[in-house]
């Protein structure tokens, strides 16, 4: 897609928040069922992803761990991002790889340390880019594709969050 196509693509939905800031306002939604063992099967609405145990927590390997999909989130979101920055900005990208990585400290997860933090303590985001674009191109296309990240910008901001739970009624 080039820059003309994605700006003809979203500027009636530009111009539809702009006269009615409630129709920007969606809710994404996410599902999963518990399985077998220690798992759970998310629908992504392509097909069935199966978490369960990391192996540092004793998992054995064969299923997804949430972790590697929070990264895997990001790197989605920032790759999809910096593409259509790019487009925007008329800097041509040929190709190029988006990577991410976290550190885990699993003696939070597993109560060996109650000082231990439970989750990521750092995120490291990158990029490699088949581009000619020039030094203060790239500085622009770092930083918009930085603001406009929606899973980079949640995870340094820290969302609201409301963890509730209910009786299904199924459970004797």
């Amino acid at each position: 897609m080039d820059r003309d196509a994605l700006r003809a693509l979203q500027a009636p939905l530009k111009e539809s928040y702009k006269t009615d800031p409630d129709k920007a306002l969606i809710t994404l939604k996410a599902a999963g069922t518990l399985g077998e063992g220690i798992s759970c099967s998310v629908d992504t609405g392509r097909a069935i992803a199966n978490a369960g145990l990391h192996p540092a927590t004793g998992g054995d390997g064969t299923l997804l761990c949430s972790g590697d999909m929070l990264l895997e989130a990001l790197v989605a979101c920032a790759g999809v991002t910096l593409g259509a920055v790019s487009t925007s900005l008329g800097i041509q990208v040929d190709g190029g790889r988006v990577h991410a990585e976290g550190d885990l400290d699993f003696r939070g997860t597993l109560a060996v340390d109650r000082e231990a933090p439970v989750g990521f303590s750092d995120i490291r985001l990158s990029f490699e880019l088949d581009t000619d674009a020039d030094d203060e191109q790239l500085a622009s296309l770092l930083k918009l594709t930085e603001r406009y990240c929606v899973v980079l910008q949640t995870l340094s901001r820290g969302p609201k969050l409301d963890v509730k739970l209910e009786r299904s009624g199924a459970a004797v």
